[in-house]
């Protein structure tokens, strides 16, 4: 304690009361001084989402974010990710008693701030993850000698580290990793800081050297990582003596020689990580280190087997032994670890079985063994805790059938099982949609037996089951789907017509099965598609012309089939580095593009194809002058381009409402506008400082949407919505119409069935739309993911019809009350929202267009909305009226009746044919309802309810009823099961428009 600091405690309690009291005027102003003070650096740093709560109208600045006191006077300041700040201030250090501060992640550009030599009472420092640059000063040592803690860690010093860093005769942490320091590791200074126990110098260009033998000093150090240094030679004998240490990282260096013995028999080391290195020799056999938890000894040289000794080593959780050259069979008892939960052996030579209760008695999560020799089963109970996320096991010998346990594992992510003898059918719960986690799916160059269901989980991205005994349709296809390959099975049937589920999809192969009919014309959906292979099939038919259109298409392989016709000559547009259409019955000329020596071999065997001129180094006849054309071949040829035109047009459609690509995460320092159409309780910063992934609760078609609580809960703060959307003219233009147009409508309705937007925030970056939030989620979560949302039970008849009126009331004053109409274009359960009281909004209005005047259709150049609710004529004139939404509707009613999904995959793929078909082919019955409204009370009602479902979803508009019209009727129903009370009738609609 210094004299001064002895002073004062001495005059505390020494002097008599009255002087004490008379202390009280220098102890405000020491507070009024830090005030002042807290307020300049507020004023320097600027605004972020802690400092802009700073209220200087406060005097208790002892309560403001970041600010820690004691005894009144300010002795911490920790403020984190503030995004960007200013350089610090030399004013920071007027804070006599600051003895913590915490600016990490804060983007700080500046050399090191040699003003905070002045704040003597700093015992820690935490600078980290800025960007800070420059050399260290060498009188680094002039910070206080009180210090304890320095984290220099994640910046751009460069240069040597200077000796003065062993100057600190309290030190307890030194983090100085992932920087660009050069130079010798500062062994022998570092070894002076007697009461060290944290050391990291890793990341960092050393010039390559061995580890310092002076570190063996550190006789209290615990926490020691020195990985991707340039660290060479063996690892000392000196470092035995750190008895303490917790966390060895040496990993991604150039050691090389054995594992010191010392390692495996270390009493409280818990982590230990020498990956990437090049340690040779045998694992210690006699592993006494019973602490450990972590051990990766990965990509390393090491020899002999796998100890049985790691079976004592009962807090392990993780075992990384992979890219080695170790031998053996895996030891039975690390099968009986209780903690186990990821075990990567991979690229070994390993033989025998795995541990026959490997997985049984851990929460294992993730299994690779790939690339061994390893034989047998895999163990019986793999999954039996339910944790398993990754299966790698390809490029062994295992066989039989799959454990059981995979039955049910729900957590699965990737199963790699590739190269194997597996057979036995395989589990149909990983087809499932509700393993709603598995994407990756490789079983090829197998034995497996057995169908497919009628359509894949939407998460898949790889599927790959060539080379196997599959048999049966294919599957409808849909979601992320990136690679479907089922090569040489025995697949029959059609390929499905409706292939927007996988536009998504690079690499398609069929090849090698027994698929007939023809190509779908459909194929045009696939923009993305990189290689086609069919080869070796039945299919029939001409080629479409729609794969003209697929401008990435590298890769067609179509051969050994029966097509016929003509080679389409849109294939002059594509840029195909392989096609083979050789074994087939193709006719006319081929075009003249591909008369070249790139594709010599690639019409083999098609005797009605020929060539234009000599000089084709194909070996076909010239085709002779066409001079007639009869009637019908022209009835045929006009008949082809009209099918061929709707196909485009049809594909169109389908690109028109995929999802766009949403740009970074929006950065705090643009300048915001905030455009309120509501008396707010909030400022833009709120909504800004909410906008994090843990908010995030998903993507609408022009911008994710996060969940944020805006402004303060004592002056009326309020949990809203929050619909992000990037600007993006110069890549697409059409995201800044979309939140133009949405401003505009949304800006202007007030309805209580419509979704209140509350303000608009902009800048020249991004852009924000503030909604009120719908604590219920939306229709589409309670009709078909009540799982997800944990529903307690189904929605009941009362509840369903009073959404369906409080939807319709929304749609109906778009179409009849507003001037001029509204058409929203993307009527669907999913936007349809719901308050805690299940009361129904309208919502996302990116697609709605305001009719130019009442009555009259609109072109539009693009095609939007969602597959399963677009009108039939939305596809084919692309002019559009309000008719559009009433089937739109009338497909959310049947929904609300049946409990089906818009488009299920189906035989008539869309809710309104199966509906139609339903109600002509076998009329009304209990059996068209959702189990949920099964109740003889209401059956007639329902029944009702989806025969106006059929009505609105009719193929011709002029025969489908207007939004009033609907309204009226499901009135109707309201009045019959409330005995004839109406909250509120249609005739008197502005009671329910705000004012």
């Amino acid at each position: 304690m210094s004299n001064k600091r002895y002073v004062s405690f001495f005059l505390f309690f020494m002097m008599p009361f009255s002087l004490l009291h008379k202390s009280y005027p220098q102890s405000i102003n020491q507070s009024s001084d830090e005030h002042q003070i807290l307020l300049e650096l507020k004023k320097h740093w600027g605004r972020s989402p802690v400092l802009g709560r700073w209220n200087p109208n406060s005097a208790d600045h002892c309560n403001w974010g970041g600010i820690t006191c004691t005894n009144g006077v300010v002795t911490a300041i920790s403020l984190p990710s503030q995004t960007s700040m200013k350089p610090l201030p030399p004013s920071i250090c007027l804070l006599k008693n600051l003895t913590h501060l915490d600016l990490s992640y804060n983007n700080i550009s500046s050399p090191f701030p040699t003003m905070l030599y002045n704040c003597s009472n700093l015992m820690y420092l935490d600078l980290s993850n800025n960007d800070f640059t420059g050399k260290l000063p060498n009188d680094i040592n002039s910070l206080s000698t009180l210090l304890e803690h320095l984290n220099l860690s994640s910046n751009r010093f460069t240069g040597r580290i200077p000796p003065s860093i062993g100057w600190f005769p309290r030190l307890k942490s030194l983090l100085l990793d992932t920087n660009q320091f050069d130079g010798r590791y500062p062994a022998e200074d570092i070894s002076k800081l007697a009461d060290l126990e944290r050391l990291t110098l890793a990341v960092n260009p050393f010039v390559p050297a061995p580890v310092p033998v002076e570190f063996g000093k550190l006789a209290r150090l615990r926490y020691l990582w020195l990985s991707d240094m340039n660290i060479t030679g063996e690892i000392p004998e000196s470092m035995s003596s750190l008895r303490e240490l917790n966390l060895l990282d040496l990993s991604l260096n150039k050691q090389q020689g054995k594992i010191p013995t010392w390692i495996w028999q270390h009493k409280k080391l818990q982590y230990l990580y020498l990956y990437a290195n090049r340690f040779t020799g045998e694992i210690e056999p006699n592993v006494t280190a019973l602490n450990l938890v972590e051990i990766d000894v990965s990509s390393n040289k090491l020899t002999g087997t796998i100890p049985d000794d790691f079976g004592k080593l009962t807090n392990l959780t993780l075992l990384f032994l992979y890219n080695n050259k170790l031998n053996g069979s895996i030891p039975s008892s690390i099968g009986l670890l209780p903690k186990l939960t990821d075990i990567r052996l991979f690229d070994n030579m390993l033989s025998g079985s795995l541990p026959p209760e490997l997985g049984k008695h851990s929460p294992l999560g993730n299994l690779e063994v790939s690339n061994n020799n390893l034989s047998g089963e895999l163990p019986e109970g793999l999954c039996f805790n339910r944790k398993l996320y990754d299966i790698v096991v390809f490029n062994n010998n295992f066989s039989g059938k799959l454990p059981s346990s995979l039955d049910g594992c729900y957590l699965l992510q990737n199963l790699m099982m590739q190269n194997n003898n597996f057979s036995g059918e395989f589990p149909k719960s990983l087809w499932s949609v509700v393993t709603d986690q598995l994407s990756v799916v490789q079983i090829q160059n197998n034995s497996f037996p057995g169908t497919f269901p009628t359509q894949l989980p939407w998460n898949f991205t790889h599927l790959d089951i060539s080379n196997n005994r599959f048999s049966g349709p294919i599957p409808m296809l849909a979601g992320k789907m990136k690679v479907f390959r089922a090569a040489n099975n025995l697949l029959s049937g059609e390929i499905p017509w409706d292939l927007t589920g996988i536009s998504q999809v690079a690499e398609f192969d069929l090849s090698g099965n027994q698929i007939s009919g023809s190509i779908p014309m459909t194929i045009g959906v696939l923009n993305g598609l990189n290689t086609l292979n069919l080869r070796g099939n039945q299919i029939s038919g001409n080629i479409p012309a729609a794969f003209g259109f697929i401008a990435v298409l590298n890769v067609l392989e179509l051969s050994s089939n029966n097509l016929s016709g003509e080679i389409p000559k849109d294939f002059s547009k594509l840029s195909l580095s392989f096609l083979n259409l050789s074994m087939n019955q193709l006719t006319g000329e081929i075009p003249t593009s591909l008369q070249s020596e790139a594709f010599e071999q690639s019409f083999q065997f098609n005797p009605g194809l020929c060539v234009s001129s000599t000089n084709s180094v194909h070996n076909f006849p010239i085709c002779r002058a066409r001079t007639n054309i009869s009637n019908d071949q022209s009835r045929r040829l006009i008949a082809l381009c009209s099918a061929v035109a709707s196909i485009m047009l049809l594909g169109s459609a389908m690109l028109g409402f995929m999802l766009l690509r949403r740009k970074k995460h929006l950065q705090d320092h643009l300048s915001w506008k905030l455009t309120p159409f509501h008396v707010l309780r909030f400022t833009e910063n709120d909504i800004l400082s909410g906008l994090c992934e843990q908010n995030w609760i998903g993507s609408g078609r022009s911008g994710k949407v996060y969940q944020v609580y805006a402004g303060d809960r004592a002056s009326g703060g309020r949990m809203v919505a929050v619909k992000k959307i990037w600007n993006m003219q110069n890549l697409d233009n059409k995201l800044e119409k979309d939140f133009l147009e949405e401003v505009q409508i949304l800006g202007e309705i007030r309805h209580t069935n419509i979704v209140k937007l509350l303000c608009c925030i902009s800048s020249s970056e991004a852009k924000l739309l503030v909604y009120e939030y719908m604590e219920n989620g939306s229709l589409y979560q309670w009709l078909h993911q009540r799982e997800r949302i944990c529903a307690p039970a189904p929605l009941d008849w009362p509840t369903r019809l009073q959404i369906a009126i409080d939807s319709e009331r929304g749609l109906c004053y778009m179409h009849h009350h507003c001037l001029p109409p509204i058409v929203h274009r993307d009527v669907k359960s999913a936007n349809i929202l719901l308050d805690p009281n299940f009361r129904a909004k309208m919502a996302d209005f990116g697609l709605a267009r305001i009719l130019l005047r009442a009555g009259d259709e609109e072109s539009f150049s693009a095609i939007a909305g969602t597959f399963g609710y677009m009108a039939p004529e939305y596809g084919h004139r692309l002019k559009v009226n309000e008719k559009i939404d009433v089937y739109s509707f009338g497909v959310v009613l049947l929904e609300l009746i049946t409990g089906r999904v818009a488009n299920d995959g189906g035989e008539y793929y869309c809710l309104a044919q199966w509906a139609w078909r339903q109600y002509q082919e076998y009329g009304l019955s209990v059996d068209l309802l959702d189990e949920g409204i099964r109740d003889p009370t209401h059956v007639e009602d329902a029944l009702e309810v989806f025969t106006l479902g059929v009505i609105c979803t009719g193929e011709h508009p002029s025969m489908r009823p207007s939004m009033k019209d609907v309204l009226n009727v499901l009135i109707q129903f309201d009045r019959k099961s409330n005995g004839g009370i109406l909250q509120d009738d249609i005739s008197d609609e502005t009671a329910l428009i705000e004012s």
